[in-house]
């Protein structure tokens, strides 16, 4: 994948992101760091309060048969606070392309986050996206984020 001279790289996942801007050209990309940021998000049982409950049909007003009550689901919190970070990527480029700082961007995050992006880019924000790498590496140096870009 190309990354042309002034183009914006959105490298993410669920808790880290990094702002790149290619300072080289489209053959020799040369990424800076304009952003990075890290969101702390602990373990899902360190953010639950409780264990998942059962709910009795009828809402539990004693109408129903015994035994008959279903387990309600857990609320992963963990996941919950990464898509809230990811929601909050999606903002924070709506937020510069509305402020005319880049004409083309190219996403980099997990399939995961990359969903949860889509979800909430700006109409502008989707006009300048050139390209996305549906991978994880925010924990990889900025030489291994512009080989991957250069095989895709």
């Amino acid at each position: 994948m190309q990354v042309a001279y002034k183009a914006v790289v959105l490298v993410a996942d669920g808790r880290k992101l990094l702002f790149l801007r290619n300072q080289g050209d489209a053959a020799h990309p040369d990424l800076q760091v304009e952003t990075a940021q890290e969101h702390p998000n602990p373990k899902d049982g360190d953010q639950a309060s409780d264990a998942a409950g059962r709910a009795s049909p009828g809402g539990g007003g004693g109408g129903g048969s015994a035994g008959t009550g279903s387990s309600v689901s857990a609320t992963d919190f963990h996941q919950l606070e990464e898509d809230r970070f990811a929601a909050q990527a999606a903002e924070m480029l709506k937020r510069r392309v509305l402020a005319h700082d880049f004409e083309e961007l190219i996403v980099v995050a997990p399939p995961r986050t990359l969903g949860e992006l889509r979800k909430h880019y700006h109409v502008e924000v989707s006009r300048r996206l050139i390209g996305e790498l549906a991978k994880d590496l925010t924990g990889h140096s900025i030489v291994d984020i512009e080989r991957a870009l250069a095989a895709a």
